[in-house]
């Protein structure tokens, strides 16, 4: 939790910069509600009489429904606002966006927009607190944090492990915010994938480079599979999706170079066939279905977080 714009407002916008100590609370309320969710005895008075906005300027349905849900289980009213028929659509500008939800007196704002720095932007313009959902190839700190309770959950702990990210890392928001959280936690990361995916500046982040699984997954605790973002490729960058899987996909043979517990976990949607194989995503060694479980209460866990600092300062 960074504070940005406003003496009394925090916003989650990345987590570039943030401490151990600020990341290892968050993962305990996040376990307390993970639990708590599991219980159904979940607080729902935290929220309540806060509202909170999911403005999403590009399609989402696991984080969208996953801040909603996390919203609603803590008593806050939730709003929906469909960029497509909205007055964004018809022109208006980002900042005039920000004017009018600051006249709507939201108290938490979820953005998810196409261009990296938008969310902190918006941070700067309105008195909610703002969680970035995902901007551009810049971060997905809530995907991170997921990420991190499940591995956490299964070894115990996150220094010492080493981490495999593979595929498209130049396009990915979650590589980004996993490598920053990851390293500063203690683990070891490695990224994987063809030269055209990976670029070379990101070793400057603290992490080991490879360009073949069998090299990169080799004793590895964790690997963590990316989906190919085609949608913000140029053409030419993998000769076809075929060719990837052959090369880059995950199946059991390549699986069975990292250690023999080693976890399997995607963010979803999965490319079953071009990133990972069905029978490794549906193995025992995956916990794809458990990121889910724990998003909602990662998510839960900021907005309790973000709207206590808002309202005890």
């Amino acid at each position: 939790m960074a504070s940005f714009s406003g003496r009394h407002t925090q916003h989650l916008l990345g987590l570039e910069g943030m401490t151990p100590n600020q990341i290892e609370p968050l993962l305990d309320l996040a376990e307390s509600y993970a639990l708590l969710n599991r219980s159904r005895k979940v607080p729902r008075d935290v929220l309540r009489g806060r509202t909170l906005i999911n403005l999403f300027f590009e399609d989402s349905t696991r984080t969208r429904t996953s801040f909603e849900l996390a919203g609603k289980r803590l008593g806050a009213d939730v709003i929906n606002m469909s960029v497509a028929q909205s007055s964004v659509n018809k022109g208006e500008t980002l900042l005039d966006t920000a004017a009018t939800l600051n006249a709507m007196q939201a108290d938490l704002l979820v953005v998810r927009h196409a261009q990296s720095g938008a969310p902190a932007l918006l941070a700067q313009k309105v008195e909610a607190c703002v969680v970035n959902a995902g901007d551009g190839t810049h971060e997905h700190p809530t995907q991170a944090l997921l990420d991190a309770l499940t591995i956490r959950r299964h070894c115990g702990h996150l220094a010492g492990l080493t981490v495999a990210i593979c595929g498209d890392v130049a396009h990915s928001r979650v590589a980004r915010s996993n490598i920053h959280l990851l390293t500063t936690m203690g683990s070891r990361v490695r990224v994987v994938g063809p030269p055209t995916l990976v670029p070379g500046a990101i070793r400057h982040l603290g992490v080991d480079i490879f360009h073949t699984m069998e090299e990169g997954l080799r004793d590895v605790d964790v690997v963590m599979m990316l989906r190919l973002q085609r949608e913000r490729m140029s053409s030419g960058l993998i000769p076809s999706a075929r060719e990837y899987f052959r090369f880059y996909g995950l199946d059991n043979r390549r699986l069975a170079l990292a250690k023999p517990k080693a976890l399997v976990m995607h963010p979803g949607p999965m490319n079953r066939g071009v990133e990972i194989d069905s029978q490794v995503a549906d193995s025992d060694q995956s916990v794809i279905q458990e990121q889910v479980e724990m998003g909602v209460a990662v998510r839960m866990a900021v907005l309790d977080r973000l709207t206590r600092s808002r309202h005890s300062a």
